[in-house]
């Protein structure tokens, strides 16, 4: 197999070959979420995301920290950064206001209400997507990359020892933001390019 091009286009979407190349599975065990409380900015979110996590806002209040709620009350759940990107907010410069612990356990409430029925949003694609990150451009073309951060160093060690390419481990978070055919479509692709 020779080397596959860097960047393809997949049902319209540019995706890094890195997606197809690089290995990658979260662990939890070792790493507690730290994704949540780690970085200098909330998660990327929409338009449509800050409404839904508006809405969920009262189901999921009881189980921020009392320096969350604070935040929420002074700024709301979103601001936007020096990127110029809306993200959530942010509690001490770093942890996303919506981290709730669980022991020595990072969760995102909004997840957690989610699973016990309390809302529907689950929580943004961003999150649900990453090491993804998704990049808009002018025109609605949309650009999918492998993001390397040293917090998920055990994520990528998992994920090599499990042999798992980063598009099957986020089969499902890839599914709900672009369709079943569209994931069939950059499975027969990563098919063809590898000949896996």
């Amino acid at each position: 197999m020779g080397a596959l091009p860097p960047i393809m286009d997949v049902g319209g979407v540019l995706i890094s070959s890195e997606i197809i190349t690089e290995r990658f599975c979260c662990d939890y065990e070792r790493c507690k979420g730290i994704c949540c409380v780690e970085g200098d900015a909330g998660a990327p979110v929409t338009m449509d995301e800050v409404a839904a996590i508006e809405d969920a806002l009262d189901a999921v209040w009881p189980d921020l920290s009392a320096s969350a709620q604070s935040v929420i009350d002074r700024q709301g759940v979103c601001y936007t950064d020096r990127d110029g990107e809306l993200v959530t907010s942010i509690v001490r410069g770093k942890d996303c206001v919506f981290t709730c612990y669980d022991g020595d356990n990072c969760l995102c409430a909004l997840e957690k209400a989610c699973r016990s029925g309390r809302t529907r949003f689950q929580k943004p694609i961003s999150c649900a997507l990453y090491p993804i990150r998704e990049k808009r451009f002018k025109g609605g073309l949309v650009g999918l990359n492998y993001n390397r951060w040293a917090v998920c160093s055990d994520a990528i060690e998992k994920g090599k020892a499990l042999d798992l390419p980063v598009y099957k481990f986020l089969r499902e978070p890839l599914i709900r933001r672009f369709g079943e055919e569209w994931y069939r479509e950059l499975c027969d692709v990563a098919e063809q390019l590898t000949g896996q």
